[in-house]
């Protein structure tokens, strides 16, 4: 069943479709007859029906391009029916007058497929090997893209320049004179002849990209120059940035020289705003350049594909970090064994990898606690305000298709109808960013859900913030626009924006970070304390969200893991079909919960144990549990993480002199070469700093 938001779309879609079709056959009819305003009528709107769609409905027009009637069939189509139309119409010589226009119609054509090709070389020549962020890279000879129209809208740029043709043959089609149809078709071979010289201008050395070879002969010598010491490695697809993101600000307080590796191009622009430099190499080949460098251990926050690349490179150690830790199974995935060292929070991650029995061994399991979670405030004492603030933040329905992930599809409406039950809660509902993407049933079931928490807070009424307010979010917003986002042009491409993306100027992530809660402050100040809200934006994060309520209630995910920092109370959905004795069991972080069946009855118990803490049963079990999930407070998350960064740098010393032995002592030649220069590596690291404190 599709949402109800695909509804209005697909009617408009099918709606053009129809509309194209039968502006073409009234083309044909009119050109045959001939009908002249018909004729022109239908002419004249099917360029612009196109036009519209080139700007409002491209998924259409890409569905047609899949069945090869792309835009350039459609303008041809068009341009033979004038032709054909003008045939029919009495007054026109076809050999004095619209053989001529026909010639000049063709050297159009030939022009923009000429046009298309400069542009695919322009494309292939802008392709670097390799694409950097906060890295002076002025020595590449970056340069502005060309226009976007030009270089990648073809179907902008066929009907764009076309259009004075088109118009100047109706022309001639009303008033049977030429001149008109040749005057257009003048104008716009001279437009896109122009606009081709202009975009071959980029093919000339000035402009062009150095080759490959050079390109990485200057990464490397950057690379030597830096000296890198731990880098994150990251691979996903364009919803799965925030499991690097939620890595950022502990990789640029972590020991050492920090580095983001990325795997795909359109990511580089994914990653929140951080000094820390990235590199992003498509290519496996290109990937190898890190083998040669002072780098010495990758953190990984995700399991992927191109993972194993990576873990191809003997010079470097690697350590699996999860992007958050739950009782399901995927937090305990077989391919961890394929790291040097898998770090976790605490002890029940420890205990789940053995009793997974996966191959991952525990002096390899390293225990870090989780550095992010500082924002997290710990809990006060009973509800601050008038209203109970309730935070619904489910997970999605994971890849596995069980049941019982995420409580949306089975439970997620009993939840919220008994919440908004409840005069004295406010809601704030913040469901996964990747909900629905399996199961386009939980997608649907969301819709639901957002629609009943919109119409509830429509019906509350009461003093609202003044307007000053909502400018104080304004201008926040601003700000931290400002702050964390390039201003590129329409027409940038990716040389483009390496090249303004270069290396940062001043500490721009603590500037951020100041601006970013400034701006969190003024976005809650900016509604009522009984407002119900729905957040699906990144922005307010969900520890924000954390700091703003008083009980959450969530899946078995990492969400619960993190709340935990705060020892607030907390509910877990069981749409497993497993008892509550046996869910406890099963999933030790439900263990200090009120669990909810998918009728979820419990909650109003739920909302009195919150309102009146003394009959909270649960308090002394969370914080058990906090230091069980997460280890102890002392010493500081952050500091056993650098702890085992500088540990497991220093396997990879160790590994290094190692091999510099025994290359020696099977080469007797390079004793005096190789191995001198390895060790007067390691010396200079010594000097800097970088061995001891990587």
């Amino acid at each position: 069943m599709p949402s109800a938001g695909l509804a209005p779309r697909r009617v408009v879609q099918l709606s053009a479709l129809f509309a194209m079709f039968a502006l073409y056959t009234a083309q044909l009819v009119s050109a045959l007859i001939p009908y002249v305003p018909v004729f022109v009528a239908a002419s004249a709107a099917g360029l612009a029906l196109d036009t519209y769609l080139q700007y409002k409905q491209p998924g259409l027009l890409s569905l047609l391009g899949k069945i090869r009637f792309d835009v350039t069939v459609r303008q041809l189509l068009r341009d033979m029916l004038i032709l054909v139309g003008l045939l029919r119409i009495d007054g026109i010589e076809p050999l004095a007058e619209q053989s001529p226009l026909t010639i000049a119609l063709l050297a159009f054509y030939a022009l923009h497929f000429v046009c298309q090709a400069v542009a695919v070389l322009v494309r292939r020549t802008r392709a670097l090997p390799i694409v950097t962020r906060n890295i002076d890279a002025s020595e590449l000879r970056l340069s502005a893209a060309p226009p976007r129209i030009l270089a990648r809208r073809q179907g902008h740029r066929l009907l764009t320049f076309a259009a004075p043709g088109t118009v100047g043959l109706l022309i001639t089609a009303a008033t049977t004179d030429a001149l008109w149809g040749g005057i257009g078709l003048a104008v716009s071979i001279v437009l896109l002849g122009g606009g081709t010289v202009h975009l071959a201008t980029w093919l000339l050395p000035k402009k062009r990209a150095l080759s490959e070879q050079k390109v990485m002969a200057w990464l490397d010598r950057w690379l030597a120059d830096y000296k890198p010491t731990v880098a994150m490695y990251f691979s996903g697809g364009t919803s799965s940035a925030y499991q690097a993101n939620m890595w950022l600000s502990t990789l640029s307080e972590v020991d050492g020289k920090p580095l983001i590796v990325l795997r795909e191009r359109f990511m580089v622009q994914k990653i929140d705003a951080t000094d820390v430099p990235i590199i992003c190499f498509p290519k496996v080949a290109t990937m190898f350049s890190l083998e040669n460098s002072t780098l010495k251990m990758v953190l990984h926050p995700a399991n992927a594909a191109k993972t194993s690349q990576v873990l191809r490179i003997p010079t470097i150690k690697h350590a699996f970090i999860n992007h958050g830790e739950s009782d399901k199974l995927s937090s305990c995935n077989p391919y961890a064994k394929a790291y040097d060292e898998v770090w976790v929070a605490g002890p029940a991650a420890r205990e789940r990898y053995q009793l997974a029995d996966i191959g991952v061994e525990d002096k390899d399991v390293v225990e870090v606690g989780r550095p992010q979670l500082s924002p997290i405030k710990r809990a006060t004492g009973a509800s601050r305000g008038t209203y109970t603030t309730v935070l619904y933040a489910p997970t999605w329905e994971g890849w596995d298709g069980n049941p019982g992930n995420t409580s949306v599809l089975l439970a997620g409406e009993n939840i919220v109808k008994h919440l908004l039950a409840d005069d004295s809660v406010r809601l704030l509902y913040k469901p996964h960013p990747m909900t629905g993407s399996v199961d386009p049933r939980a997608g649907v079931a969301n819709e639901r859900i957002k629609a009943m928490v919109r119409e509830a807070a429509a019906k509350r009424s009461g003093a609202r913030p003044g307007p000053e307010a909502a400018a104080e979010l304004v201008r926040r917003a601003a700000e931290l626009d400002r702050l964390t986002s390039t201003a590129f042009r329409a027409s940038a491409d990716e040389m483009e924006r390496m090249m303004l993306q270069g290396a940062p100027d001043g500490d721009r992530q603590s500037a951020v970070a100041e601006a970013t809660a400034a701006w969190e402050a003024a976005y809650w100040a900016s509604f009522p304390e009984w407002e119900h809200l729905v957040i699906t934006d990144a922005r307010p994060a969900i520890f924000t969200c954390f700091n703003e309520a008083d009980v959450l209630i969530s899946d078995v995910s990492s969400v619960v893991s993190d709340w935990l920092t705060s020892e607030k109370p907390y509910a877990v959905a069981n749409t497993s079909g497993m008892s509550e004795s046996d869910f406890r069991a099963g999933f030790p972080t439900v263990s200090a919960a009120t669990i909810l069946t998918p009728a979820a009855t419990e909650v109003p118990a739920l909302l009195a144990a919150v309102r009146t803490p003394e009959t909270d049963s649960h308090a002394e079990a969370r914080a058990e549990l906090k230091e069980h999930l997460l280890g102890p407070s002392d010493p500081p998350s952050l500091d056993r993480f650098n702890d085992a960064v500088r540990a497991l740098c220093d396997r990879a010393d160790e590994r290094r002199v190692r091999m510099a032995s025994r290359l020696a002592a099977e080469i007797p030649g390079q004793r005096d070469t190789d191995g001198d220069e390895f060790a007067e590596a390691l010396d200079s690291d010594s000097e800097s700093g970088d061995t001891v404190t990587a």
